[in-house]
């Protein structure tokens, strides 16, 4: 179907810059961030945004009010929605039963999202797309929970669009991303939100995935970026303890086609003061740690899935 009303739930990093892209690129789609946080909707509406990326001022600005549009009336932007994206917080436990603490997500903002989508979604099919950083199997929690409001007339297919975007070149990124990867387990929802980014984007870079493959990507790809940070880091010590100069030998790895000279600039030590990126990259580090530790996942049957590769 056609896609010509999408509700976001979540106006955050992710969330604002990415409906503000989608609204400047498709004109024909009305487009609703949502966020129970007034004080932040107030500011999205304002002359200050409660953000500052290049060029993101400039894409709100032209399509405020046209059809983009930002409110704190989640449910009302739910019930008119064709899709909606969950692009809402979902850091770390703080609190949890032993090997969760710190370890693994929070997902009680993806709940509440999906509990609120299942109650308010029109009559005929939804599209709800996983855009906050979620462990594996997120989007089958997420499809239980739908389906257990047991709506006659109403159904839903989740599919799994995570972000990869870099604080800083956030609209370049997508603008002209490298990839953009949807997972799911339904062709026909795969290509209606493919058809979206289709209006800029070029099809060989819309990477198309099931929904597994699409979850554990995003965290993989942060993991192996916090690898070459911490990589080059200790490389820095090495260079200091021997003499050699970090940054030539940065530029000399770099080189080399198979490594890339990205994430090789050395900086401020893991262990001390930590810039937002890095600490992305070392969150969703984390959820891999913890995914590999729990030594099992869930099927949507119930069946058990070893994970054979384990952390010590």
């Amino acid at each position: 179907m056609p896609v010509q009303s999408i509700c976001c739930i979540g106006a955050g990093y992710v969330g604002g810059p990415t409906c503000a892209v989608i609204a400047a690129k498709c004109p024909h789609i009305t487009v609703t961030v949502t966020d129970s946080n007034a004080a932040r909707i107030e500011q999205w509406n304002s002359d200050i945004l409660p953000i500052y990326e290049p060029g993101l001022e400039e894409l709100v600005k032209r399509c405020r009010g046209v059809n983009l549009f930002f409110s704190t009336d989640v449910k009302g932007a739910v019930k008119k929605a064709d899709l909606i994206f969950i692009s809402v917080n979902t850091p770390t436990k703080v609190k949890g039963a032993a090997g969760e603490v710190g370890l693994a997500p929070d997902l009680q903002y993806v709940e509440l999202a999906a509990r609120t989508i299942a109650r308010e979604a029109k009559e005929g099919l939804t599209l709800v797309v996983e855009k906050s950083t979620v462990p594996v199997r997120a989007a089958a929690t997420i499809s239980e929970m739908l389906a257990s409001a047991n709506r006659p007339g109403v159904s839903f297919q989740v599919l799994s669009n995570p972000e990869f975007l870099s604080e800083g070149t956030a609209i370049k990124n997508l603008l002209h991303p490298d990839r953009v990867l949807i997972g799911g387990e339904n062709q026909q929802a795969i290509s209606d939100l493919a058809d979206i980014y289709a209006a800029w984007v070029p099809r060989e870079r819309i990477l198309e995935t099931s929904t597994w493959s699409s979850e554990l990507s995003k965290l993989v790809a942060n993991a192996l970026l916090a690898q070459r940070i911490s990589s080059i880091n200790a490389a820095s010590e090495l260079c200091e303890m021997t003499g050699a100069n970090v940054s030539e030998v940065a530029k000399a790895v770099g080189m080399d086609s198979r490594i890339g000279p990205k994430f090789l600039n050395p900086s401020i030590s893991l262990s001390a003061c930590l810039s937002v990126c890095v600490c992305v990259c070392l969150s969703d580090c984390v959820f891999v740690v913890w995914l590999t530790r729990c030594g099992s996942i869930l099927r949507p049957s119930g069946s058990v899935v070893p994970v054979s590769t384990r952390i010590s």
